[in-house]
């Protein structure tokens, strides 16, 4: 199996934090919440697509992935701008996502010869991401049910998710000659 290099990984990332940064913004009210929201959903939609056309081949697998990522954009553009049916979308998502999962769900986090190929500070860092998963849903319950520390726990949760994001944006020089799966072409 070759090993492709992803393109456009940077923007996707920076595009995903800012999306996770519009929907903090909406819990706490605060003003362009939506716009912000809004650009990174059309963004992220954009992005994914043309990362789409720029692979050199193309699998079943990565058709799930672009209509996964394509109706969820959307769904989330026609939420924010309150149309109706978007339960049309949330159906499409769920299907693509059970199939994703199905076929490459946990495979993704195995190498070539189906051994975890998780270090220890990945392990750490995949133990972060849950903490920040975990944090983000108790603090949007807590947000819910107007419990004290909702708002602190939820902005951890965020803070934590967007720094999984972009780690290995910034850690790659320490990777050395590992793979690396989110490399990017120069454009």
């Amino acid at each position: 199996m070759s090993v492709y290099k992803k393109i456009l990984t940077f923007p996707l990332r920076v595009s995903m934090v800012i999306l996770l940064m519009g929907m903090l913004m909406k819990v706490l009210e605060w003003s362009l919440a939506w716009q912000t929201m809004l650009i990174s959903f059309i963004t992220i939609g954009i992005l994914y697509i043309v990362r789409f056309w720029k692979k050199p081949t193309v699998q079943f697998i990565d058709y799930v992935k672009l209509i996964l990522v394509v109706f969820w954009t959307t769904n989330g553009v026609f939420r924010i701008m309150d149309f109706p049916y978007t339960i049309i979308f949330q159906v499409i998502i769920a299907v693509t996502f059970v199939i994703w999962f199905i076929m490459e769900g946990t495979a993704y986090f195995l190498d070539d010869d189906r051994r975890a190929k998780n270090s220890n500070s990945q392990i750490a860092w995949n133990f972060l991401m849950v903490i920040g998963t975990l944090s983000i849903i108790a603090g949007s319950l807590m947000k819910l049910l107007n419990w004290e520390f909702a708002i602190p726990l939820l902005i951890m949760g965020v803070t934590i998710v967007a720094l999984y994001i972009l780690k290995d944006t910034f850690i790659v020089d320490k990777m050395g000659n590992e793979d690396r799966s989110s490399q990017e072409y120069q454009l």
